[in-house]
């Protein structure tokens, strides 16, 4: 990238993930944008940016990922201060993008917080969007300003590549997706199953039976995200159960909350694939000799750079992905 493009473009990194944005900016050639982000003593926070960033296109990396409701205060102060202080265009980065779970009303007297989270970015003052595997889709149509909804499926697929499995299987974990799993099975080749499952509460499931031949086969289970691992460890467990060799996870977000490392200790899985869109730290030290951790600092660091030119963002995805997210 010239000095001249350098100079017009700043990433800056709030505190959800500076190791993330870090190496973005090394994808870039850039140095990361000078700010940092104050807590004072009664808990209320002050972001200062430490150069001059008028007329420059600024881009804030924050996953709202937990402490959620902390992230996300941050990342409005983020984009406030970048607009006060007279930045052309202020992106909000967003690699995981909570509370888009909840983005319908199921039943009476419930919220719709992922169009909340959405209003409260843009009154913020954001001008674009660009986010990661968002879990429910139709969240791009909660925003009134540009959304760069990205798949991490280039660097998941090149993780499967790498392990040059025969006789493989790819396994939705459950019916809702089917999409995804077929996506990897016809761009890498391999047979599809499905797990049929019957969710018991907010953070236990039963697999009931497989649709499909996993005995004597290498299975690939892909998802956008792990969160309390139920899915995924009772999926492991039929499989186990139906002759399947090698069972390979991966998620292009480890939420891990609650009690997925605990249920992920006791699992049969052999290798679990996750992206950096979450910092993982220590909380998965327990099974850290299965875990394998895939960088997302080159998609992002492309994206960023085809919207600093103004350039296709979904041309990204076209080659070999199948995953194009316009």
């Amino acid at each position: 990238m010239s000095s001249l493009d350098a100079d017009k473009l700043k990433v800056f990194a709030a505190r959800g993930n500076p190791a993330l944005t870090q190496k973005i900016c090394d994808y870039l050639e850039i140095p990361a944008g000078r700010g940092r982000s104050e807590l004072f003593p009664d808990g209320e926070l002050m972001v200062r940016i430490e150069e001059d960033v008028r007329g420059r296109d600024c881009y804030i990396v924050q996953p709202t990922c937990n402490p959620v409701n902390t992230n996300l205060m941050e990342l409005f102060i983020w984009i406030d201060t970048l607009r006060r202080a007279s930045a052309n265009r202020v992106t909000a980065v967003i690699p995981y993008f909570g509370y888009a779970r909840q983005d319908r009303k199921d039943e009476g007297r419930t919220p719709i917080t992922a169009k909340l989270v959405a209003n409260l970015i843009e009154r913020s003052g954001a001008d674009r969007v660009v986010s990661v595997d968002l879990h429910a889709a139709q969240v791009q149509g909660f925003f009134d300003i540009p959304v760069d909804h990205l798949s991490a499926s280039p660097v998941l697929i090149k993780w499967v590549k790498s392990l040059k499995l025969q006789n493989r299987v790819f396994v939705s974990p459950d019916v809702g997706n089917v999409k995804r799993a077929q996506v990897y099975a016809n761009i890498l080749g391999g047979d599809l199953c499905i797990i049929d499952k019957r969710r018991r509460s907010g953070s236990e499931t039963k697999a009931v039976h497989i649709i499909g031949d996993v005995k004597d086969k290498n299975v690939i289970m892909i998802d956008d995200m792990i969160t309390t691992a139920g899915t995924m460890t009772e999926a492991v467990r039929i499989l186990k159960e139906n002759g399947a060799l090698d069972v390979y996870l991966a998620a292009t977000h480890g939420v891990l909350a609650g009690p997925a490392i605990e249920r992920l200790s006791k699992c049969a899985f052999t290798k679990l694939a996750i992206t950096d869109t979450i910092p993982l730290g220590d909380r998965a030290d327990a099974i850290k000799d299965r875990v394998v951790m895939l960088s997302t600092a080159e998609l992002l660091g492309e994206a960023i750079h085809r919207i600093h030119h103004n350039e296709s963002v979904s041309a990204l995805f076209r080659k070999d992905s199948g995953g194009a997210r316009d």
